[in-house]
C-alpha cells in the first residue's frame, strides 16, 4: 500500500478561484455537478467557494458540502473572524471540513493595500488560525503574495499559524511572478528554516501569468511540497491557475522522476475537462496539453510511421489513460434505446429512464440529418436536454431568409413567460438578423461580449455548438446552443444566455462584506 509521504495531494479550486475566471459563473446545479465530477475523478481537497461573498456562493458551498462526501470540503475565508464564521456555517456538515483562511504578507501588499506593520500582520495571522482552529482540527493557512514576501519573515509566519494549529500551510505564487529554481528553493528554505514545518503539509497554489504555473508546482514537489492547488483546464483569473491535468499527467508519465502519485483516476480526466467547458462555455485551446483536441492527434508521416509500427515512439501516455477512447458511436435511426443507454453508460453518464427517454427523443431527431453519432454529439444532447436551468424564454420556431441580394431576416416565434409571442429582425447576416429577432420579442438589448462557433465533430453535417457571452450589470453569462443548423445553435445559445440572467437577476443577492 502506497504511503502518505510518496502521494501528492489535490486540492482542487475550480469552484473558488477557477470561477473567477471571466465569463466563468456558475449556477448553484451546475457548481454540484462539477463537486460530483470532481469526487469521481478523486481528488483530495475541493474549495467549494467563498462562503461570505454572496448568499449564492455561501448556499452553493453548503449543498456541496452536505452532498459530497469523500473528499474533504474547503471553504475559503479572510482572516477576519466573521468570514471564518461563515466558512465554517456553510462546511460544519461536511465528512470532512476544512476551513482556509489567509492574509497578504507581501510587503507591497501590507503598505498598499492592508496598510498594516509586519507585526500587526503576524497578531492577525495567529488570531485568525486560532479561531479556525476552535471551530475545526483541519485548517490551512495562506500568505497571500508569498513569493514577493521577505524569506524570513515568511519563515516567522509559517512558523506561528502551525503553532497556532494550522496543519496545512500553502505558499501561494499569487502573481505568477516567480521562476521555477527560485520556487524550489523557496520551498526548501521554508523545509530547512521553519522548525515545526513537519507538523503541516506544504501546498503550493501558482498562478500562470508567465506561463509557469505547473512547472513551479512540479518544482515546490521536488522540493517538500505534497499538496498541489489546480484547477481543471488551468482556468482562474488573469492567465489561470496550474492545470490539474497537466500536474496528475507529469507526476504519472515521469514517475520515474518525482517518485510521488496521486490518488486520481485520470481516466476521468477528459469528461471533467469537457463538462467544465460545456457549462462556462470557455473552449481549450486545440493544442492545450493533455486535453486538447491535438493532444494525442499526429500529422506528421515520419509520427505517424512510428505510431503504427510502435505507439511508444511518439505517445508518452495512451488516449485512454485520459478518459479519450478514441472510438466513435456508429448508430443510426434504427437504433433502440437501451443501446444508447448503455453507450451513455461507459461513456460514464449514469442517467435515469426518463432522461435516457428524453436524450433517446433527441438522438433519434439527429440521427435523421446526419449519418453518424459521435459521443460528442451525444454530450451535446445531454447538456443541452438535460441540464438547463428553468427557462423564461424558449424557442418555438425559426426562419432566417439571407443572401447576397436578399437583406437577412429572421422571422421567430418564442414563448416567453408562458406566452407565445412572433416578431422578426433584420440585420448583416443571418446571425444578426437573428440575435435581433430575439431582441425585439424578449424586450432585452444586453451587451454583447462574445460570440463563438465551434463543430462539435468533423464533416458537414457536424453539429454546431455556439457560445453566446452577454453582460448585465458588470457581470457576464455564457450561453451555450448546439444544432446541425448553426443559426438555430446561434438562437439556442442567446436565448440560453438570457435564461441565465434571469437566474443571475433573481437568485443571487450579495452580501456586504467589510
Amino acid at each position: 500500500m502506497e504511503s502518505k509521504k510518496q502521494r501528492v495531494l489535490i486540492f482542487d479550486t475550480t469552484l473558488r478561484d477557477g470561477e473567477q475566471s471571466p465569463g466563468a459563473s456558475m449556477n448553484q446545479d451546475e457548481k454540484l455537478r462539477i463537486a460530483w465530477q470532481l469526487e469521481r475523478l478523486g481528488v483530495d481537497i475541493i474549495e467549494a467557494g467563498f462562503p461570505v461573498a454572496s448568499d449564492g456562493d455561501f448556499l452553493s458551498v453548503q449543498q456541496i458540502a452536505r452532498e459530497i462526501r469523500r473528499p474533504q470540503i474547503a471553504g475559503l475565508a479572510r482572516y477576519h473572524i466573521g468570514d471564518i464564521d461563515r466558512a465554517w456555517e456553510a462546511i460544519k456538515e461536511a465528512a470532512h471540513p476544512r476551513i482556509h483562511t489567509f492574509i497578504s504578507t507581501s510587503d507591497i501588499h501590507l503598505k498598499y493595500q492592508l496598510k498594516k506593520t509586519r507585526d500587526q500582520v503576524l497578531k492577525d495571522a495567529r488570531a485568525a488560525v486560532a479561531h479556525a482552529c476552535s471551530l475545526t482540527p483541519n485548517v490551512e493557512f495562506s500568505p497571500m503574495d508569498a513569493t514577493r514576501t521577505d524569506r524570513d519573515y515568511l519563515c516567522d509566519i509559517v512558523e506561528a499559524v502551525i503553532a497556532e494549529g494550522a496543519t496545512t500551510v500553502n505558499i501561494p505564487d499569487t502573481v505568477g511572478y516567480i521562476m521555477p529554481q527560485e520556487f524550489g528553493s523557496l520551498i526548501a528554505y521554508l523545509v530547512e528554516k521553519v522548525k515545526n514545518i513537519r507538523k503541516a503539509v506544504i501546498s503550493v497554489h501558482c498562478h500562470n501569468d508567465l506561463g509557469l504555473a505547473v512547472a513551479n508546482s512540479l518544482a515546490a514537489v521536488k522540493n517538500g511540497a505534497r499538496q498541489v492547488e489546480c484547477t481543471i483546464n488551468g482556468i482562474g483569473e488573469r492567465a489561470g491557475n496550474t492545470a490539474l491535468e497537466e500536474v496528475a499527467m507529469a507526476l504519472k508519465t515521469r514517475k520515474d522522476f518525482f517518485g510521488f502519485s496521486t490518488g486520481l483516476k485520470t481516466e476521468h480526466i477528459y469528461q471533467s475537462s469537457r463538462l467544465l467547458t460545456h457549462i462556462t462555455g470557455i473552449p481549450v485551446q486545440p493544442n492545450k496539453a493533455i486535453v486538447g483536441a491535438n493532444a494525442f492527434a499526429h500529422e506528421s508521416g515520419i509520427h505517424q510511421d512510428g505510431l503504427i509500427k510502435e505507439k511508444i515512439t511518439y505517445e508518452i501516455m495512451t488516449p485512454q489513460s485520459v478518459g479519450i477512447s478514441g472510438t466513435h458511436l456508429v448508430l443510426g435511426k434504427h437504433s433502440g434505446r437501451h443501446a444508447i443507454a448503455e453507450h451513455l453508460t461507459k461513456m460514464g453518464y449514469k442517467l435515469n429512464a426518463d432522461e435516457v427517454k428524453r436524450i433517446f427523443v433527441r438522438f433519434k431527431e439527429l440521427a435523421d440529418v446526419k449519418k453518424e453519432i459521435f459521443d460528442e454529439d451525444l454530450e451535446a444532447i445531454l447538456y443541452e436536454e438535460l441540464y438547463r436551468i428553468d427557462e423564461k424564454y424558449k424557442l418555438i420556431y425559426l426562419n432566417v431568409v439571407s443572401g447576397n441580394v436578399a437583406i437577412p431576416t429572421a422571422t421567430m416565434q418564442m414563448e416567453v413567460d408562458k406566452e407565445i409571442i412572433q416578431d422578426a429582425g433584420f440585420g448583416v447576416g443571418p446571425v444578426d438578423a437573428t440575435f435581433a429577432a430575439i431582441r425585439k420579442i424578449t424586450k432585452t438589448n444586453y451587451h454583447l461580449l462574445k460570440y463563438a462557433v465551434t463543430a462539435v465533430t468533423g464533416g458537414t453535417d457536424a453539429q454546431g455548438e455556439t457560445t453566446v457571452q452577454l453582460q448585465y450589470d458588470g457581470k457576464s453569462v455564457v450561453g451555450r446552443g448546439a444544432d446541425p443548423d448553426i443559426i438555430v445553435a446561434s438562437a439556442k445559445a442567446y436565448i440560453n444566455a438570457l435564461n441565465r440572467l434571469e437566474y443571475l437577476k433573481t437568485n443571487v443577492q450579495k452580501v456586504k462584506v467589510e
